[in-house]
Formats: C-alpha cells, sequence, structure tokens
C-alpha cells in the first residue's frame, strides 16, 4: 500500500472542509500518476486510521470522488480508481507548480515582445430575461465602495493613483492565489496571473500571441461567439468539434488530430455556453492528455465557477495539468457586477509576462483602487459570504424557474435543469419566430434575446439561454407570464 500518511497532507485549520481536501488529495495522486485506473483505494477504517479523521469524513470524501468521476465502488470489493480513465504517466516530479515554467515542448506560442517594456445595454430599468448575468441587486457594493474609500484617504493610498503595474495589483493577485488554492486546487503564484478586465481581456490576449492566419483553433460546435469573433479575428480558421452531454467530443478531437494540426483549444469546460452542460472528467483527463501529445495549449474558459447548486463542480483542467498546456481564464465580476470589468488570465510566468507587454498596447494597465478593494474582500472573507449568499439564493429561483417552465411551457420549450450558473438553455418549437417573439416581447415591456447570438455556420437550434439569477421571485413570474402570453 501507498504510504498515504505522508502523502496526504490535510489542515484542520483551513476553511476549506476536510472531505474536500481529502478528496482533492486523491485527485492530485490520480492525476500525477501515483494512482491508476482500477487501483484499490484503502478502505474507510484504514484510511480514517491514517489521517485521524473519522470514517464518516472518509467516507463522504470518497463519495465525492465517486461523484466526480475520479473513482468507482465495486460491490463487495471496495473503492477503485475509476477502470475508463486514460492511464496518466507518472508526473510526480513536476507536481510542484508553486511557479510555472513552460516546458520547451508543451506547446508552441508567437512571442513578439523578447524584451520586457514599460452588445447588450442592460443598464435601462426593463424588465429583462437576460443570458445569464448575476442580480447586482445582491453585490455588496457598499462593502466595495467602502474599502474603496478608505484605501484612497489612507496616505499610502494615493500611490495608487499613479501606473502601476500591467500585471495588475499585486494585493489582489495574491489573494487569488490564495482563493483558487483553497476553492480549485490551483497553486500558482502572483507572477503566473494577469488582472484583466474581464475573461473577454483575456481570450484576447491569449488569442494574439497564440495564433496567427496560418493557424486552426478548435473550438464547439456551439461556442461562446464573442471568442469566435476574436480566433476570427486572429485570422485563425476555426475547427468545430461537437458537443454533447458530457462536453466536447474528445474523441472526435481524437481523430481529428491525427490528419489535422491545431495550434489551442477552447473548452469552456463548466456550464459551457450557450448549452451549459458539463464536461465529464474522462473527457477533461482525454483532452489533457491529447494536448501533452500534440502540444497544443487549452484555453480553459472557467468564467463562472463559483455558481454549482448541487455537487461540488469539478476541478479546472488546469488544477491537475502537469504539462502546463492550459490557460486559464477566470472572471471576477461576471459573478460579482458586470460592469466593474476584473477577470484574471494564469499561465506560465513567461506567457503571462507577454500577455503583460500585449496589454499595455492597448490597456496601460486595470484601475489599481478598485483592485485594491477587491483584495480586500478576498482577504475578509466577504467575497465568499456573497457567493454562499447568492448560491442560496440562486438555487431558489433557478427551482422556481424551472417549476414555472415545467409546467406552463413543456408544449413549446425543451430544456434541462442545469447544475450550475445562471441560465437554463431552452430550445424552443420550430414554429416559433424567436426575432419575432424578442419584438412581440418588447412592445409588451419584456426584453429577451432573438437568440441569433447563439447561432453559427453549424448551430442554428431555435434556442435561448433564459437568465433566472438576474430576477426576484416576482419577476421570475411576471417575466413568464409575459413570455406564455406572446407565444
Amino acid at each position: 500500500m501507498l504510504p498515504y500518511k505522508s502523502l496526504i497532507q490535510l489542515n484542520r485549520d483551513s476553511n476549506v472542509s476536510l472531505y474536500v481536501q481529502l478528496c482533492n488529495s486523491f485527485i492530485q495522486l490520480i492525476s500525477n500518476g501515483t494512482l491508476k485506473p482500477s487501483d484499490i483505494l484503502p478502505s474507510t477504517r484504514v484510511l480514517s486510521e491514517l489521517t485521524g479523521i473519522s470514517r464518516n469524513t472518509v467516507k463522504v470524501a470518497y463519495e465525492e470522488l465517486m461523484s466526480q468521476g475520479w473513482a468507482e465502488s465495486v460491490e463487495r470489493k471496495g473503492i477503485f480508481v475509476l477502470s475508463k480513465l486514460p492511464e496518466l504517466s507518472d508526473k510526480r516530479k513536476h507536481t510542484s507548480i508553486s511557479h510555472l515554467e513552460e516546458k520547451p515542448d508543451s506547446f508552441k506560442w508567437n512571442n513578439p515582445f523578447t524584451e520586457k517594456f514599460a452588445v447588450e445595454d442592460f443598464q435601462k430599468a426593463v424588465l429583462t430575461i437576460d443570458d445569464g448575468f448575476p442580480d447586482v441587486r445582491l453585490t455588496p457594493v457598499d462593502l466595495l465602495m467602502r474599502e474603496y474609500r478608505s484605501i484612497s484617504k489612507r496616505f499610502y493610498g494615493k500611490n495608487f493613483l499613479k501606473y502601476g503595474h500591467p500585471k495588475g495589483s499585486e494585493r489582489l493577485r495574491m489573494a487569488l492565489c490564495r482563493y483558487l488554492s483553497e476553492t480549485r486546487g490551483l497553486a500558482v503564484s502572483p507572477e503566473n496571473i494577469i488582472i484583466t478586465k474581464g475573461s473577454q481581456m483575456g481570450i484576447y490576449l491569449a488569442t494574439q500571441l497564440l495564433l496567427t492566419s496560418s493557424d486552426k483553433i478548435a473550438v464547439g460546435v456551439s461556442n461562446y461567439r464573442s471568442a469566435d469573433e476574436i480566433f476570427k479575428y486572429s485570422g485563425a480558421a476555426l475547427l468545430r468539434i461537437p458537443v454533447d452531454e458530457f462536453g466536447m467530443d474528445i474523441d472526435y478531437l481524437a481523430d481529428t488530430l491525427k490528419h489535422q494540426k491545431i495550434k489551442a483549444v477552447y473548452i469552456i469546460p463548466h456550464h459551457h455556453f450557450p448549452t451549459t452542460v458539463t464536461m465529464s472528467m474522462e473527457r477533461r483527463l482525454k483532452l489533457l492528455k491529447l494536448a501533452e501529445e500534440y502540444c497544443f495549449a487549452i484555453i480553459e474558459d472557467d468564467y463562472d465557477f463559483d455558481f454549482h447548486y448541487n455537487n461540488k463542480p469539478y476541478i479546472p483542467l488546469a488544477s491537475i495539468d502537469h504539462n502546463q498546456n492550459v490557460i486559464y481564464i477566470g472572471s471576477i465580476t461576471k459573478t460579482f457586477a458586470p460592469a466593474l470589468r476584473i477577470g484574471f488570465l494564469i499561465s506560465g510566468s513567461q506567457f503571462v509576462n507577454a500577455c503583460a507587454s500585449l496589454r499595455q498596447l492597448i490597456d496601460k494597465q486595470g484601475d489599481s483602487l478598485i483592485e485594491e478593494a477587491f483584495a480586500s474582500l478576498y482577504d475578509t472573507g466577504e467575497m465568499e459570504r456573497h457567493y454562499r449568499k447568492s448560491i442560496k439564493i440562486y438555487r431558489q429561483r433557478r427551482d422556481l424557474f424551472c417549476e414555472i417552465l415545467e409546467t406552463n411551457f413543456k408544449d413549446v420549450i425543451t430544456f434541462k435543469t442545469p447544475e450550475g450558473g445562471m441560465a437554463v438553455w431552452s430550445l424552443f418549437d420550430k414554429k416559433i419566430n424567436l426575432i419575432e417573439l424578442a419584438n412581440r416581447a418588447e412592445k409588451k415591456g419584456l426584453k429577451i434575446s432573438d437568440g441569433t447570438f447563439y447561432n453559427n455556420e453549424l448551430f442554428n437550434p431555435n434556442g435561448l439561454r433564459l437568465g433566472f439569477a438576474a430576477l426576484n421571485e416576482r419577476e421570475i413570474e411576471q417575466s413568464l407570464s409575459i413570455l406564455r402570453q406572446i407565444i
């Protein structure tokens, strides 16, 4: 048996539950090759004695491990590493990733900076079913502004009115390092992070360094249109890969790679846009293995990881990427208040340095004071309290929204209740013209999408993302009543 007593280190002073820490420890052991597919795991009694935690805690950790697709229970035999997982090479010598440096053969990218040198308008007060935004009325703006004013009044706060580092506030980057490590198992240093004006800027920066007009990038048949437009702007060709209920079809991608060369893959593994599906763990691992084999980058857009309602969300690909192929992009304000524009990009330090150089050409730096204020909210735990409160409220709104859809729209709308995110992917009866529907809704005082944003050359589903998070219970009932009337 492996020396689990030394391999599994639990921090009882951490805010992260012991069962989550134990689950994440096993994920690391599997992803770095220490544990292989079909390996048996210690019994709850043995592991309880080795780690000093209760058998019930071990049992819950195993249940979480199985729910995430890493392990399976075999009757009368025990818990095993999932046999269907692809066997990963032993990466234990690379598991310390507190300061990422790319391996020379990880992936190729364009670096013109060898030398360092210094829509839609939703602001009008109209009843709206958006495509999945937070309710800004729940946002602790008063706390954020209090920190903003407090910092600006202090003697050292005046320094934040000067030009700062293009990577963004060091304090916010340090706060993100702690937060991402605790919530997503992602261990990086501030040098691996650049603060961006939302995830959109992160996608743009990565694209400009990765892609040229002779390159191809793999994207979903259904995909985030704004990302598609960025890739096209770079001159790259889009290679469409099917997306089903388990996310991007990685077996299809693998067959494609046998005769086509790509530079990168863009994925939204949590709550894929627009369909809200989540990529299975088996496919995530296969994708990482393909990236290592074919030396391409993975642009992982994880814009709303923080909102999951049923089980704990799968940890990002970046957290289990030991070959450093993943460029991880996230958003703070997409789940806080969209107009405040704070996101981040994480990768190897050289790639991030190049992103910072490019960023200076288009946007010298971010808002230092607002970044410092956000850092304070992370340091005091206010951000996590806001997320916990919002998750509880959004879950209730999701349930009510889906209950009404099931009761009043089952003849015209097909949908699946989403496990996370802030919108329901809804397929309308083909007889319903969504452009006309949106026009009629506007005349009744309801703003909805006409569906064209989700369409591309291969994808025309007659569907809408119906956002529930930004509407309270009364507004949900009112907006869906109007929608039912005009249908």
